[in-house]
């Protein structure tokens, strides 16, 4: 089993700044990746960005293009969102995921290829 947990979330202005943590923790060896997806007020999930564990360029939705940094930090198993000049559009739960069984290379916004899910963190930007 693998447990991910997300931290960071929380009210920032427009323009701000913020930094999601995700850390997953249990049988983590075979991970392949992690990606950041989000859900605003009656929308569908949707996919912002995804790193491979092993290298490679990340993977970002044009939403988050040129905002939004994902990084990792293999050592402490943690995944960030580094969410720069954030829109009121960006507010929504912010969700981490882990991958075992696919590559990141592999649809990485797909959320059927990802195998694990945290709970989510609230984002809240305020215009």
């Amino acid at each position: 089993q693998v447990q991910l947990v997300e931290s960071g979330g929380g009210l920032v202005q427009a323009g701000g700044s913020l930094r999601l943590s995700c850390t997953a923790s249990g049988r983590t060896s075979s991970m392949y990746g992690m990606g950041w997806f989000r859900q605003g007020p009656g929308q569908e999930r949707e996919f912002v960005a995804a790193i491979s564990w092993g290298g490679g360029s990340p993977y970002y939705a044009d939403s988050a293009k040129g905002r939004f940094t994902i990084s990792r930090d293999n050592a402490k198993n943690t995944v960030y969102l580094q969410m720069n000049s954030p829109l009121p559009e960006d507010t929504a739960v912010y969700y981490c995921a882990a991958r075992f069984q696919w590559t990141i290379a592999q649809q990485p916004g797909n959320p059927k290829r990802y195998d694990y899910w945290g709970q989510g963190t609230q984002v809240t930007v305020s215009s």
